[in-house]
């Protein structure tokens, strides 16, 4: 089958159904509140949803431990409103794209209550089993993302189970050749109902070392990444051998044959290693993953340098590969806050959806970008996340970017007439969708029209990108493609800018939606959190 490669360029807009819209008053989101919003999703110019997971699951990590891959967990609907949602969807234009949890499940699925109850039967070897140490202890060294040793004894096989992320997420045995038939299996479940891709989570973690090695440590002041807390253990070693194995490059191979024979899908691989750009062009290779994910430009370095840098880095190691990019999601702090403080800054939430609309590659806005949503504060007694509970109070966990999208400023903002699973922020009511709506100088009305306007513009949508050498905090560069050559220069401070820039400009656009500056006689001038954009002779 051929595809019209709708997915290169695509802006693909990631709903959390438990915070989007609830229908049925139990104050969690579900799959009709969903289709009840697709004209709004579809008015903001996007190409594609992602869903986040909406299967049957006992939530103990809110959807991402799934008990049943091929049904709709009761709390978000069926799958006749799943088959609404996606006829809707199609019939506004837009593509559906499904989260695929694939490395491990929930304790609850039949698989893992086979598996685990005894060494013999047919799924005795699905998940990752290991004999205890002759002292009692875990068979290696190897810790959970969550917090924690990556292993949890089973007292009725006499061995313990491997769980990358919480206890109640063992993971499966991608060694085992009949896993990896079942996982396909599920995916082509819903290739044959419809939908036009699917965003691959940790699909990295699908393979383990077979050896179980140990992981060596990791120096302390190499002790960084995304969404660590400084007394997070994870961050303590390099994580080698518990993901990211070779034998996964087979397996994606198989998802890709498998892909070919349906026309126009996609899927976007979620990838977090130790190298995770080096990963991700190892993934996205021809004949594996159409696109790769990271969160690299998940962190808290807004220097232009740093986003310069690992995107050169990116490009460098997959010139023939497509990059999805994402400065917010719902495993991360909001960016407006990340990046900009507790202040609510309006010129740099459109500076933020332009930038990331402008590198090269696919792009994935998360609900309320669009409204320029800060963080939620949410406080101890109302946290849902179990990561956030773990590790309070150094790190606050994600329940803060998944509180209820706020439609309207009423008291529970349109969401919910039922009591929302986390509370409504305050900051939210004023820019709620009602109210940005009916101002014509909103963030909702300036992200449209440059997401419209973006749609016109060949070199933004598929063309190469060469960085300028410009002084912080400018960051500029070229995108070309079918005989256009645009000029991108943003300045990422608070303050105005003057800085020399020499190249030759046939005409400055008036890109909408942005404070734009001026290129003259080689000196570029830009207002705080200023994006430009010209035509190049």
């Amino acid at each position: 089958m051929t595809t019209k490669r709708w997915w290169r360029g695509a802006v693909i807009y990631q709903i959390y159904p438990r915070s989007f819209l609830d229908t049925d008053g139990d104050g969690i989101g579900d799959l009709p509140g969903i289709v009840d919003r697709l004209d709004y999703v579809a008015s903001l110019g996007v190409d594609a949803i992602w869903i986040s997971p909406f299967f049957k699951s006992p939530m103990a990590d809110f959807g991402y431990d799934i008990a049943d891959y091929r049904d709709v967990d009761p709390m978000f609907g069926t799958l006749a409103d799943f088959d609404r949602l996606l006829a809707k969807a199609h019939s506004l234009g837009l593509k559906v794209m499904i989260d695929q949890v694939l490395s491990h499940t929930s304790a609850q699925h039949e698989w893992f209550q086979a598996s685990r109850g005894a060494r013999t039967g047919d799924k005795a070897d699905w998940y990752v089993w290991a004999d205890a140490k002759p002292d009692g202890t875990p068979p290696n060294n190897w810790l959970s993302l969550f917090g924690g040793v990556a292993w949890q004894w089973e007292p009725r096989r006499h061995q313990y189970y491997l769980h990358n992320f919480l206890v109640e997420q063992p993971d499966l045995n991608f060694h085992n050749p009949a896993v990896q038939q079942a996982q396909l299996d599920n995916v082509q479940f819903w290739l044959d109902r419809g939908v036009d891709g699917f965003r691959l989570d940790a699909i990295n973690f699908c393979f383990h070392d077979a050896q179980l090695r140990d992981n060596p440590p990791k120096p302390e002041h190499l002790r960084t990444g995304r969404g660590f807390s400084p007394d997070n253990p994870y961050a303590f070693q390099y994580h080698y051998y518990n993901n990211t194995q070779p034998e996964c490059l087979g397996f994606i191979e198989g998802v890709r044959a498998l892909m070919d024979r349906y026309p126009d899908v996609a899927a976007l691989g979620e990838i977090s290693s130790e190298d995770s750009l080096a990963t991700m062009a190892e993934y996205v290779q021809p004949g594996r993953l159409h696109m790769g994910y990271s969160f690299e430009l998940l962190t808290d370095d807004f220097s232009a340098a740093y986003i310069r840098g690992t995107v050169e880095r990116l490009e460098a190691g997959m010139p023939d590969g497509w990059p999805c990019w994402a400065i917010s999601n719902h495993d991360v702090q909001r960016a407006v806050t990340r990046w900009g403080g507790t202040g609510f800054n309006e010129s740099l939430a459109r500076q933020l959806v332009a930038l990331v609309c402008s590198l090269r590659g696919s792009v994935c806005l998360y609900q309320g970008e669009e409204l320029g949503l800060p963080e939620a504060d949410v406080p101890y007694e109302m946290l849902r996340d179990p990561y956030g509970i773990a590790f309070w109070p150094a790190f606050k966990g994600r329940d803060g970017c998944r509180t209820p999208m706020p439609w309207n400023g009423a008291e529970r903002a349109g969401f919910s007439d039922g009591q929302p699973w986390l509370p409504v922020a305050e900051t939210h009511h004023a820019r709620s969708v009602a109210a940005q709506d009916a101002d014509p100088d909103s963030v909702l009305h300036a992200v449209r029209a440059f997401l419209r306007w973006r749609r016109t513009q060949p070199a933004l949508v598929e063309g190469a990108i060469r960085f300028l050498d410009t002084p912080e905090p400018v960051l500029a560069f070229e995108r070309e493609h079918a005989g256009q050559r645009l000029l991108v220069a943003l300045n990422l401070s608070a303050t105005a800018v003057d800085c020399a820039l020499d190249v030759r400009v046939e005409t400055v656009i008036d890109a909408p939606g942005v404070a734009s500056g001026c290129l003259q006689e080689g000196r570029l001038a830009l207002p705080a959190h200023g994006v430009l954009y010209a035509m190049l002779a």
